[in-house]
C-alpha cells in the first residue's frame, strides 16, 4: 500500500491514479508515476539511499534537484544514476552503491576511524616508498576504486543530433527566463526556451514568494500558459543547455538527442544554487536544503518530517516554515545566522505560527539516529563571533534539518563564455561582468531575487537582445535588488571535524585549510591537490565554502581567490551523445543511381555514401573476394568521386607543396605524379594523397575522403602566415572519378581515349596525362593503390555518370565488373599500403609506418620536419609491421591486442591489429598491426588475443604480400 501523501494541490508533477511498484535493495517500494526514485523512497522513509565516497558515511538526499552526489545509485543497465533525477518506473530494480556488505551495514563504514592516515592529499604523498610498494598496494586500491557496476551485456541505444536556429535563446524557464521569453517573441524575434526541468516555472513551482502562497501559483500559470500558447517560442524541458561555446553555439540534451543550437542573442537565467551551512555531522541522513524540503512538499506531495529545525542567513527560512507547518510537520525552531535575526515582518509571520525563532545561533553539530539512518537532534549554540561559537548549546529533537545559507549564482555557462565571477566580502554579493555582446543574464542569477525584480529584470535582458537585433529601440533600464540572500560566514569549525564542506569527496574544513599550509594557496591547485569540487555535483555547493576558506587562511577576500574554473559539459555527458548520428544530409556520387543498379550495398565514408561491395550482404566475403580476385585476373572499376581534390596554382606552388608535404616537390616533373604524406606539427601523419604537376605553377593533389576539409584548412591556415603568391582551391565538388585497375585496364581505357598513347614507355607507371573520353576532358594518373595495372580517371562532376556508362559499355567485352571499397581495402592490404586513420593514430609518425623513404632529408623545412626529427631519432617502442596467420586459424578483428607473451593471455599489451582480413589471392588471414620494436624483425611470433579470450599466435612477413616486385605494373 502507498504511504499517504499531502492533499492536492500538493503533488505537482505526480500522477495519483498511476501506482507504481519497484524494487530497492532487494525490497518492495511503491510510489507514483512522476516521482523520482529518491521521492518515492522518501515517501516510504526510506532516507539512506547511498555511502560517502571516501569514509562510506551514511547519505540521503541534499538537494531533490540532482545537484549533488548524495543520490548515486545503481541502475540495472546505468551505475551513478542520481536518484533524485531518476524517473520510478514500474518494476525497476534499483541498489545502493559505494558499500561492502550492505547498504544498511557497510563493512567499510570502519574506514572512518582511520581518517588520521588519510589526510587530504595523502595519495599525492602514499603509496611509492619504499621502492616496490605499489605492488602491494594497487590490487587493494584497484579493488576499491570506482562506486557503480557497468553492464558489459548492455545493448546501445540509439542517440542522434539535430540542429535548431533562433533569434535568442532564452536558457532556465523561471520566472526572469519566462518574461524574457515573452517579451522578445510579442517583438516578433524567434525564440528557443529551455529548462532542465519537466515542466516550466523553475522556483514558482515550489518557493512560497508570499505568506498566503497564491503568489507563485498565479505568477506561473500567467506565464506557462502565455509561453506555451506563443508561435514565436519554442519550448524544450527536460533539457539541459550543457555548456557555451563561441557565437552563442549551445549543445541542448534533450532525450536521446543533443540539439545544437545557434542563436544570436542568448539570456542566461539560470537561477541559483542554495548553499549548505557547514557544521559537525552536516550530511546525516534528513539534512536537506531548505529548497530540497519544498520541492518534497510541492512537487511529490511528500511530508518531508515530523518535527523540523531550520538554520537560515536569510528570510526564505520563514516562508519555508510556514509551508512545513501546512503540511502537518512541527517546526521546532527557526535558528537565523544574522545577528538582529529577521525584520519585523518575518518575526510577526513566525509568531503567527507560534515558531520560535533563535536570532545570532546556528545549528553546531547534528545526531544521528542510533541506527545511523536518520537525524535525531541538533545542537543549537549561539555565535560569538566569526565562525564561534558559545561553548553550550540547547539540544534539539527533530528528524529534519533544513539549511539556507544564501545563494549562489549558475554561473557555469556564464564563465565559459568568458565573463567573470566577483564576490563583495562585505555584502556576500556576487556579481557576474564581463559578458560577451550577444550573452544577457537575468533574474537571480544577476543578483536579483525579489519576485517583482526578478520579472523586471527579464524583461529588461529581452530589451537588451531585441536593440542588439534592431527590434525594438526602447533603452533598456537597470533594475535593482537590495534583498540580501547570503550569509558572510556560514562555517564552523567542530573539534571532532566532519564539517563537510564537499560532500562528494567527504572534504572537511580541515583538509582545505592544510592544503593552503602545504603551500597550495592558489583556488586551482587546492582543488586538484584536494580534488574539492571534482566530485559529480562539480562544485555547485562547495564552490563557495572553499573559496572562503581559503580566502580566509591565506589573509585575502574571495574575489581575490576566485573560484574554480567552469568547464563543460555542465552535467555529466553520456558518450553516446557525441557519437550519436549526426542528421546531415550526406553526399551522392554522380554514379549513385548506376551503384543501386548493380546492386551496391551502400556504407557512409566521410560525408559520402560509397559501395562497399555488390550483391547481397548476407554474402557479404565471398563477394568481396570474388571482386578481388576479378580484379587481379581480368579488370573491375570502382568509383572513387570521393576522393579530395585540391588545386595549388601560382608562382609559388612547387614551394608551396614543398613545406606542406614530407617528400620533395620542387623538382617534380611536369606530368608526373609523386606520393605526398602530410605531417601536423607533432609529427604525425595526419593525411596523404597524390600530387600531379600539371604544368610549373599548377598541381593538383588528392587527399584522403574524410581528411581533405582538415588539409584545406591546415593549407590555408599555414599560407596565411607564408604570404606565398599561391591559389588554394579545394575542389572535391567539382570532380568525378573512377579507377579501372586490372591486368586489362589499359585495353578498356584505350578504347574510348584516343588522344593519349597508354603504352608502357609513354604512358609509366606514376605518370600524368590529360585527354577526352567521349568529348569529355579527363585527367588520367596511372597510379596502384590496389597494387595492379590501373588508371585514375578524373572528369568534371556532372560527367561522372556519362564517364561510368563509357567505360562499363567499353570494358564489356573484357568482362568488366565493378567493385567497392571494401575490396578496395583488401586489394590495398595485400600491397601493404596503409590507410591513414585505419593503420595510423593520433601519435604515428613516418618511421613507425616504414614511410622514411616518403621524407625528404635535403629540404630545409616541412610542416612537422623537427617533430619528425626527433620522434624518429628517439627510443622506439613500437612499429607497424604486416603478419600473416594460417587460414585454419581464427581471423584476428581490426582493434585486437598484441600481447608480448602467447603463453600468458593476460601479459603486456604491446599494439593493436589495425587492418586484417582473410586473402584468397595469399591464401592466409593477412593484416597490419603495432607491435613492440622487439617484435618487428621478420619471422617473429606475435600473439593477438582474440574474442573469447583466445591467443592466436602469428608471424611478422615483409611487406607487401603479394607482388613484391611490382611486376603488375609492368603489363604490356
Amino acid at each position: 500500500m502507498i504511504n499517504p501523501r499531502l492533499p492536492a494541490p500538493s503533488g505537482k508533477w505526480i500522477n495519483r491514479d498511476e501506482p507504481v511498484e519497484f524494487e530497492f535493495e532487494g525490497k518492495t517500494y511503491h510510489g507514483y508515476a512522476g516521482d523520482s526514485v529518491a521521492s518515492a523512497l522518501i515517501a516510504n522513509d526510506q532516507w539512506l539511499m547511498s555511502r560517502s565516497f571516501k569514509y562510506h558515511r551514511p547519505r540521503g538526499p541534499l538537494t531533490m534537484a540532482g545537484q549533488d552526489g548524495n543520490t548515486l545509485v545503481q541502475l540495472p543497465d546505468e551505475p551513478n544514476a542520481l536518484a533524485d533525477k531518476t524517473p520510478v518506473r514500474q518494476g525497476l530494480n534499483v541498489m545502493g552503491q559505494n558499500y561492502n556488505g550492505t547498504l544498511e551495514k557497510d563493512k567499510d563504514a570502519k574506514l572512518e576511524l582511520g581518517a588520521r592516515f588519510m589526510p587530504v592529499g595523502f595519495y599525492y604523498r602514499a603509496f611509492y616508498k619504499p621502492q616496490g610498494i605499489w605492488d602491494k598496494w594497487e590490487p587493494l586500491i584497484r579493488k576499491k576504486a570506482g562506486l557503480g557496476v557497468a553492464d558489459l551485456n548492455f545493448k546501445p541505444e540509439y542517440f542522434d543530433k539535430a540542429y535548431l536556429f533562433c533569434d535568442i535563446a532564452v536558457i532556465g524557464g523561471g520566472p526572469a527566463g519566462l518574461k524574457a521569453a515573452l517579451k522578445a517573441a510579442d517583438a516578433g524575434a524567434k525564440v528557443i526556451l529551455i529548462d532542465e526541468n519537466n515542466t516550466l516555472g523553475g522556483a514558482l513551482n515550489y518557493h512560497r514568494f508570499d505568506e498566503q502562497g497564491t503568489l507563485a501559483d498565479s505568477l506561473i500559470d500567467t506565464l506557462v500558459s502565455q509561453v506555451t500558447a506563443h508561435d514565436h517560442i519554442e519550448v524544450y524541458t527536460n533539457a539541459t543547455c550543457n555548456g557555451w561555446f563561441a557565437d552563442n553555439y549551445l549543445p541542448v540534451l534533450q532525450g536521446h538527442r543533443m540539439y545544437k543550437v545557434r542563436a544570436k542573442q542568448c539570456i542566461v537565467a539560470s537561477g541559483c544554487f542554495e548553499q549548505h551551512v557547514v557544521f559537525h555531522n552536516n550530511d546525516i541522513p534528513g539534512v536537506v536544503m531548505t529548497s530540497a524540503a519544498m520541492r518534497l512538499m510541492k512537487l511529490y506531495a511528500i511530508k518531508p518530517g515530523s518535527r523540523a529545525v531550520l538554520v537560515t542567513g536569510n528570510d526564505d527560512a520563514y516562508f519555508a516554515a510556514v509551508e512545513l507547518v501546512q503540511s502537518g510537520v512541527t517546526v521546532a525552531m527557526i535558528v537565523d545566522m544574522r545577528q538582529e535575526g529577521p525584520d519585523t515582518k518575518m518575526r510577526a509571520i513566525a509568531g503567527k505560527y507560534e515558531i520560535p525563532v533563535r536570532a545570532n545561533a546556528t545549528v553546531y553539530e547534528a545526531h544521528a539516529t542510533h541506527d545511523k539512518k536518520r537525524l535525531a537532534s541538533v545542537m543549537v549554540h549561539d555565535m560569538t563571533g566569526k565562525g564561534k561559537v558559545a561553548a553550550a548549546g540547547l539540544n534539539v529533537e527533530c528528524d529534519l534539518l533544513c539549511m539556507s545559507a544564501g545563494y549562489m549564482p549558475v554561473y557555469q555557462l556564464l564563465c565559459q563564455a568568458g565573463a567573470q565571477l566577483t564576490y563583495d566580502d562585505e555584502s556576500a554579493r556576487f556579481a557576474i561582468t564581463r559578458l560577451p555582446a550577444h550573452l544577457h543574464i537575468a533574474g537571480s542569477v544577476n543578483g536579483i531575487h525579489g519576485i517583482d525584480a526578478v520579472l523586471a529584470d527579464g524583461e529588461q535582458a529581452a530589451i537588451r537582445c531585441l536593440n542588439a537585433l534592431e527590434m525594438d529601440d526602447t533603452i533598456p533600464a537597470t533594475v535593482v535588488c537590495t534583498k540580501q540572500t547570503n550569509f558572510g560566514w556560514p562555517v564552523f569549525k567542530h573539534p571532532k571535524g566532519k564539517e563537510f564542506v564537499d560532500f562528494d569527496e567527504d572534504l572537511q574544513i580541515k583538509d582545505i585549510v592544510n592544503a593552503t599550509k602545504m603551500g597550495y594557496r592558489d583556488i586551482q591547485l587546492v582543488k586538484r591537490f584536494s580534488t574539492v569540487g571534482m566530485g559529480p555535483s562539480q562544485g555547485r555547493h562547495s564552490a563557495l565554502p572553499t573559496a572562503r576558506l581559503v580566502a580566509d587562511a591565506t589573509d585575502r577576500t574571495v574575489s581575490e581567490t576566485g573560484v574554480t574554473t567552469a568547464r563543460p559539459p555542465f552535467v555529466p555527458e553520456k558518450l553516446a551523445y557525441v557519437a550519436g548520428r549526426i542528421f546531415t544530409p550526406y553526399r551522392q556520387t554522380p554514379m549513385q543511381q548506376r551503384h543501386q543498379t548493380l546492386g551496391a550495398h551502400m556504407i557512409p565514408a566521410g560525408q559520402w555514401r560509397r559501395p562497399a561491395f555488390y550483391g547481397d550482404k548476407a554474402h557479404r566475403d565471398a563477394l568481396i573476394q570474388a571482386e578481388a580476385s576479378h580484379v587481379r585476373t581480368a579488370v573491375g572499376i570502382i568509383d572513387v568521386s570521393t576522393l579530395g581534390g585540391l588545386e595549388i596554382r601560382g608562382p609559388d606552388a612547387a614551394e608551396f607543396l614543398n613545406r606542406m608535404y614530407t617528400f620533395g616537390f620542387l623538382k617534380q616533373p611536369v606530368g608526373k605524379t609523386r606520393y605526398a604524406v602530410l605531417t601536423n606539427e607533432q609529427g604525425v601523419v595526419v593525411d596523404d594523397g597524390v600530387a600531379c604537376r600539371i604544368s610549373d605553377n599548377h598541381f593538383y593533389v588528392t587527399a584522403t575522403t574524410g581528411g581533405v576539409e582538415s588539409v584545406y584548412r591546415s593549407m590555408t591556415q599555414w599560407n596565411a602566415q607564408w604570404c606565398l603568391d599561391v591559389d588554394i582551391a579545394n575542389v572535391t565538388s567539382a570532380f568525378a572519378a573512377v579507377n579501372v585497375a586490372g591486368p586489362l585496364s589499359r585495353r578498356v581505357v584505350e578504347k574510348v581515349c584516343h588522344d593519349v598513347d597508354f603504352s608502357q614507355d609513354k604512358f609509366p607507371y606514376l605518370a600524368y596525362r590529360e585527354g577526352t573520353i567521349a568529348g569529355m576532358p579527363v585527367r588520367l594518373m596511372r597510379v596502384g593503390f590496389v597494387g595492379e595495372l590501373g588508371y585514375e580517371i578524373h572528369v568534371p562532376f556532372l560527367f561522372g555518370q556519362a564517364l561510368w556508362d563509357v567505360l562499363m559499355e567499353a570494358g564489356h567485352e573484357f568482362d568488366i565488373k565493378p567493385f567497392g571499397v571494401e575490396t578496395q581495402r583488401l586489394l590495398r592490404l595485400e600491397k601493404g599500403h596503409i590507410i591513414v586513420s585505419q593503420d595510423t593514430d593520433g601519435m604515428s609518425h613516418p618511421g613507425e609506418l616504414s614511410l622514411g623513404w616518403a621524407v625528404s632529408r635535403k629540404k630545409p623545412f616541412y610542416v612537422g620536419c623537427r617533430s619528425v626529427d626527433i620522434v624518429m631519432n628517439g627510443k622506439q617502442t613500437r612499429k607497424l609491421v604486416g603478419f600473416r596467420l594460417d587460414a585454419t586459424q581464427t581471423k584476428p578483428a581490426e582493434g585486437h591486442l598484441v600481447l608480448a607473451n602467447a603463453q600468458d593471455a593476460t601479459s603486456d599489451i604491446t599494439g593493436n591489429v589495425t587492418s586484417s582480413e582473410f586473402s584468397t589471392t595469399v591464401g592466409a588471414h593477412i593484416g597490419m598491426a603495432y607491435v613492440g620494436v622487439e617484435q618487428q624483425e621478420i619471422g617473429s611470433k606475435i600473439p593477438i588475443r582474440v574474442d573469447g579470450g583466445e591467443v592466436v599466435v602469428a608471424e611478422v612477413v615483409s611487406l607487401p604480400f603479394y607482388d613484391p616486385d611490382n611486376r603488375r605494373q609492368e603489363v604490356k
